[in-house]
């Protein structure tokens, strides 16, 4: 299993508020681990498709919705076999801070990505609630009549509003057969992202939940698809990138996110983005 070495880059790039696709297809897709910079969300309307999230395997079922915090890294399964529907959601995080003055729209994204739990599994009014706003939006971007883009705007916070609500108050989903996930690799995922400046030997985190290493690696790759050096690799690189986004200088970056040898930092920084961290500082 060779999973660890598809573990990649961030994908997308978003410049709008927010974007939205309907995409249908039938193929073999073979999607790498990745992490994006804005929050997803992927609305599954057909097909045969398990979505892994920081730990998590969603086996999902028709309009399932999950709700992907940005940095949190992610990959589909898609049986090719299947014609594969789906409505993704793009969506600018200062977007919504704009529009926190009573409430925080980035609750539902936070809260997935803390209790590292990201389904919202929906029916009647609800889900016919959702359905009806998402086509609204889709078609009021076809249109494109005086206003659409303010109308979009509109549909989407109406949108944000309503998942929100639905998020924080649905109960006891985790007991699902079709939700697969490990209580001690939750542990050990919560760990590694709150020590990330800290010595995370395997060793040094084996000792810490009393586990062997040997089974610690094989759990963790069995439940995540990817080894733990690499994905702790992946977690420092991603948390480097927002400190010098946030105006830290490199070297700085390079301490606080975990890194005790600039060399190393640099490589790995450069193989992730593909610039060097003093480049991506003056781009």
């Amino acid at each position: 299993m060779l999973e660890d070495k598809k573990i990649k880059r961030k994908r997308g790039y978003l410049n709008n508020n927010f974007r939205i696709f309907h995409l249908k297809d039938r193929k073999s897709i073979d999607f790498e681990f990745h992490y994006h910079d804005f929050n997803k969300i992927v609305i599954f309307i057909s097909g045969r498709t398990t979505y892994l999230i920081e730990g998590n395997s969603y086996s999902l079922k028709p309009w399932d919705i999950l709700l992907i915090n940005n940095r949190d890294i992610h990959r589909a399964l898609i049986d090719p076999d299947k014609t594969y529907e789906r409505i993704i959601l793009w969506s600018n995080p200062d977007f919504l801070i704009k529009h926190n003055d009573s409430c925080n729209l980035l609750s539902c994204f936070e809260l997935a990505s803390k209790q590292r739990f990201n389904l919202l599994r929906l029916e009647g009014l609800p889900l016919e609630t959702i359905k009806r706003l998402l086509f609204d939006m889709e078609a009021a971007l076809k249109n494109k009549d005086l206003g659409y883009k303010v109308l979009l705007d509109s549909l989407f916070i109406q949108l944000m509003v309503y998942m929100n609500r639905l998020f924080l108050s649905q109960r006891n989903l985790k007991e699902l057969s079709d939700i697969k996930c490990d209580e001690n690799i939750d542990s050990v995922l919560n760990y590694i992202n709150k020590n990330l400046k800290v010595n995370l030997s395997i060793d040094n985190i084996a000792s810490q939940f009393y586990m062997s290493k040997y089974y610690l690696m094989h759990k963790f790759r069995k439940q995540t698809g990817y080894t733990i050096h690499n994905y702790i690799l992946q977690k420092r690189l991603i948390m480097s990138n927002l400190l010098i986004k946030k105006g830290k200088s490199i070297m700085e970056a390079c301490l606080e996110s975990g890194f005790n040898d600039y060399s190393n930092f640099s490589r790995a920084f450069k193989k992730m983005f593909g610039l060097s961290p003093r480049e991506y500082y003056k781009s």
